[in-house]
């Protein structure tokens, strides 16, 4: 880090932001300052530091000296048969690394398991647009988020983007859940794991020649402010477009699945003077955070290509169906961000999207009050998300586990 601390480089760029140079390098020339008040946190007080400056300290050191000493091939080993919420860490983690995680993986005192367990069954009856909004929606979305393009592109995961989506996937599913934060689940697992990966990307990517031409004036990438805008392109761009759409979530359920994303957050190890507390909070931040520095990029065009590629060959073999999976990218994050992924216009596809879309979402809504259909459409969308996972894999399944190398071809 050039000799300075987490701290010094904090204060640095605050001083940095306040004369306006730091927006004047983002891609887009937008970027703004800080000013979301820390008041509309579930925290509800702050320090209001810049997020984009401010990292994970405690295992952002922990992670820098796994790698450094050789042990992630260890640690990973042991990882591998962690895979619930209630389970007891394995035996014979390195000491640091089992404290770091036996604290990281406590839920917050302010976690409601009442709303926990409302935003399950919200998922159920509601998981057909929620999966394809965070799927395919925040897939393209990120995509068009540079640092977030040029991290994934040039971190070790960059060059399997199969097994990068399917690592994604395991988080994103595992949050819609039925069982996401109960004792048989496994989100905590995910998020915990996770959050070791960012801090490890953190202390590898640095040492890219392609990131450290590419950085956006960011030295170290995944800052809180870069989960943050993640976690709105997919929360809150999710419940934005369910409105647009006019699905009828009542506020019960909108709170709830509101709740799942900030416990979510925290167990990213996000500071809880950035999570939003409410959802006029969280449109407000993402309107400061995401709208002003969605751009293209090289990478981002790239990634958005092989993703589009893969889902297309997932629907049907061959890829025959591409122009029907841009014309649906496209409707999902409209004309702005599918220009920015290099996404074509597909003029037939994309009238049908738009005509039969309403009428799809008016012929679920009718059918979401029987008995039976909420179970049913689970079921069918749980053998979705297997599916996905399974093609992604090959088969083979895949884990979530920390790496100790960027991108080999990194360019």
């Amino acid at each position: 880090m050039d000799g300075l601390s987490r701290r010094k480089m904090l204060m640095a760029g605050g001083a940095f932001g306040a004369a306006g140079a730091l927006a004047a390098a983002s891609p887009a020339g937008a970027r703004s300052l800080w000013t979301w008040a820390p008041s509309a946190s579930v925290a509800g007080t702050g320090e209001g530091l810049d997020p984009q400056w401010v990292w994970d300290d405690e295992v952002d050191r922990l992670m820098a000296s796994v790698i450094d000493r050789g042990d992630v091939p260890r640690v990973n080993e042991l990882l591998r048969t962690w895979t619930r919420n209630d389970q007891a860490l394995p035996a014979g983690l390195p000491q640091d690394v089992h404290d770091f995680m036996e604290q990281a993986r406590q839920l917050p005192s302010w976690a409601d398991r009442g709303k926990l367990e409302r935003a399950a069954a919200f998922n159920k009856s509601r998981g057909f647009y929620l999966n394809l909004l965070n799927g395919v929606g925040g897939g393209m979305l990120s995509t068009a988020i540079p640092r977030e393009a040029r991290s994934v592109y040039y971190s070790k995961g960059g060059a399997d983007m199969e097994d990068r989506v399917a690592k994604t996937s395991l988080l994103g599913f595992a949050i819609g859940d039925l069982n996401a934060y109960r004792p048989d689940g496994d989100v905590i697992v995910h998020a915990v794991k996770t959050r070791m990966v960012h801090a490890a990307v953190r202390h590898l990517l640095p040492q890219s020649p392609g990131w450290t031409r590419t950085g956006d004036g960011q030295k170290i990438p995944i800052s809180q402010a870069d989960i943050m805008v993640t976690w709105h392109s997919l929360a809150t761009y999710a419940m934005q477009k369910l409105v647009e759409w006019k699905v009828p979530v009542p506020d019960a359920d909108a709170a709830a699945y509101l709740h799942v994303w900030q416990v979510t957050a925290h167990m990213l190890g996000v500071r809880d003077e950035y999570i939003p507390a409410t959802w006029d909070a969280a449109n407000s931040q993402s309107e400061q955070v995401l709208d002003p520095i969605l751009a293209s990029t090289r990478e981002g065009v790239e990634l958005t290509d092989i993703l589009l590629g893969q889902l297309a060959e997932q629907t049907s073999p061959g890829g025959i169906d591409r122009p029907l999976v841009d014309a649906l990218a496209r409707f999902l994050v409209g004309d702005r961000v599918a220009d920015m992924d290099g996404i074509p216009e597909e003029a037939f596809w994309g009238k049908v999207i738009a005509t039969v879309w309403p009428k799809l979402i008016a012929f679920r809504e009718k059918l979401i009050p029987l008995p039976l259909v909420p179970p049913l459409a689970w079921t069918i969308d749980e053998a979705a998300r297997q599916y996905i996972l399974f093609y992604l894999t090959k088969g083979r399944g895949t884990r979530i586990e920390i790496p100790d190398t960027n991108r080999p071809d990194s360019r």
